[in-house]
């Protein structure tokens, strides 16, 4: 997978302008271009989280260029591009994530990189956030990038990129971005699987294992061992491409296992999968990117399922 143009949509915010240092380093890394997007919200409030929100065509392509004017003096140049929410999506007035994703697609971006931040409490839970709905309603790869206080000013970077792998070919398919911008960036690769306890499995295997744990316990010890034999492997072939990689086995819940051990081993992105699901389908899928986008500090790369 290349990623040669970045789509980077911002609102106006110093908050969502943490997304620009991300931008840089992989346009550097990559050799990408980019496009920075503002979308106009026909009822735009007055401020956007302490920002006075963009109301205006003008006003929005001056923001933008100034941001273009960042970029270019640290070598990187970029286009900037201002839509109306629901130009391209039916009904007219459709949500700023569905006009991103739309605009990605007119614009055939192959990676969205998005600031996190958005709606919370009961409204996030309904709706999900901004970050994930665009991940919903479109194909192109979403990086997440945590808000930080310094804004563009805060640094990006890729010394270790975390891959989340299951053993199945969808998770595995994680793997050929990561290596690409492992490779991009110089960085490692930790490739990590979590095997569930008998305490941790969900779903109806939870119920069996709770009534059956010495049982349920010796076949989820057997999985790990599988899961080790597996991550062997890729690790092998990874190293002979001439790639760091390195692999670990995590048991436990699998949101709070993978985040410690991006913790733990240094990680500075987390990579995997997802079905692309937000909100109270995220919830009631019990979805592990869903989860993890709210819990990790660090950024995630997200990947459409091809189904």
């Amino acid at each position: 997978m290349r990623f040669a143009h970045l789509l980077v949509p911002l609102d106006g915010s110093r908050l969502a302008e943490s997304a620009l240092p991300a931008a840089l380093a992989l346009a550097r890394w990559l050799g990408a271009r980019v496009t920075l997007l503002h979308v106009l919200e026909p009822a735009a409030p007055a401020s956007v989280h302490g920002d006075l929100h963009l109301r205006a065509r003008e006003e929005a392509l001056a923001y933008l260029a100034t941001h273009a004017r960042w970029l270019a003096a640290q070598g990187v140049s970029a286009q900037v591009h201002v839509d109306v929410a629901g130009a391209h999506a039916a009904p007219p007035g459709a949500d700023v994530a569905a006009s991103i994703a739309a605009e990605a697609a007119v614009q055939a971006a192959d990676l969205i990189v998005l600031c996190t931040h958005g709606s919370g409490g009961l409204r996030g839970l309904l709706f999900g956030r901004v970050a994930q709905q665009v991940l919903a309603r479109g194909r192109v790869p979403v990086l997440l990038v945590r808000p930080h206080p310094a804004g563009r000013e805060h640094p990006f970077p890729c010394r270790r990129v975390l891959v989340a792998l299951d053993g199945s070919d969808v998770a595995e398919g994680a793997l050929p971005p990561a290596a690409t911008l492992a490779r991009a960036a110089g960085a490692s690769l930790l490739l990590v699987w979590v095997v569930p306890t008998a305490t941790t499995v969900p779903g109806d295997r939870g119920v069996a294992a709770r009534l059956m744990p010495s049982a349920a316990a010796a076949l989820l010890d057997d999985e790990a061992d599988q899961a080790s034999a597996y991550l062997a492997r890729l690790v092998a072939r990874l190293r002979i491409e001439g790639l760091d990689a390195h692999a670990r086995v995590e048991r436990g819940d699998p949101v709070p296992s993978l985040v410690a051990a991006a913790t733990r081993e240094g990680a500075d992105l987390i990579v995997m999968t997802t079905h692309g699901r937000s909100g109270l389908a995220a919830v009631w899928a019990g979805s592990v990117a869903s989860r993890l986008v709210t819990q990790s500090p660090l950024p995630v790369l997200l990947l459409r399922t091809p189904f």
